[in-house]
């Protein structure tokens, strides 16, 4: 999806136009009709994830500017999110006892590349001469002939 086209569809994800679909792990998910956009009917608003992956392409996008690329031309090419180490904090209970209290977080990932100009090849008459043949069908055929013409002697099978 190009950038800006994702940053648009961010932006109404916050305003509850157009929400995420959920089609894996959509358990106890709600249904909403914003979701027959994508022929599913699972989908929610997550607010919080969207402003920070709105972060991420605002980061995404000032580094393209830094290296002098078109933002008008930037795709992004893949979206990685990696387990990271758990935040380890304490909840105090009662009767004096103490339970672990974690957090799940991760890494995000976003690789960009700038759309590059689709070009037909021109094709030369030698390259239309020279087109590949599956040497197998030269020996099938060979052999077929051959069979055709009885000069093998079968071995085996059925009399």
């Amino acid at each position: 999806m190009l950038l800006t086209k994702a940053e648009d569809y961010l932006k109404d994800v916050l305003e509850h136009k157009r929400c995420i679909p959920y089609s894996r792990f959509d358990g106890s998910t709600g249904r909403t009709s914003a979701a027959i956009e994508f022929g599913l009917t699972k989908g929610r608003y997550p607010e919080k994830s969207v402003k920070l992956m709105l972060n991420l392409l605002q980061n995404a996008k000032s580094n393209a500017e830094a290296k002098k690329l078109n933002i008008e031309k930037l795709v992004i090419k893949n979206v990685l999110v990696n387990q990271a180490a758990e935040g380890r904090r304490r909840t105090y209970r009662a009767h004096g006892s103490i339970n672990a209290y974690c957090s799940s977080n991760c890494h995000v990932d976003i690789i960009c590349e700038e759309l590059k100009e689709r070009v037909k090849k021109e094709k030369k008459e030698d390259e239309k001469k020279n087109i590949f043949v599956n040497p197998m069908k030269h020996v099938r055929r060979a052999v077929a002939k051959q069979l055709a013409k009885k000069k093998y002697v079968t071995v085996g099978g059925k009399k």
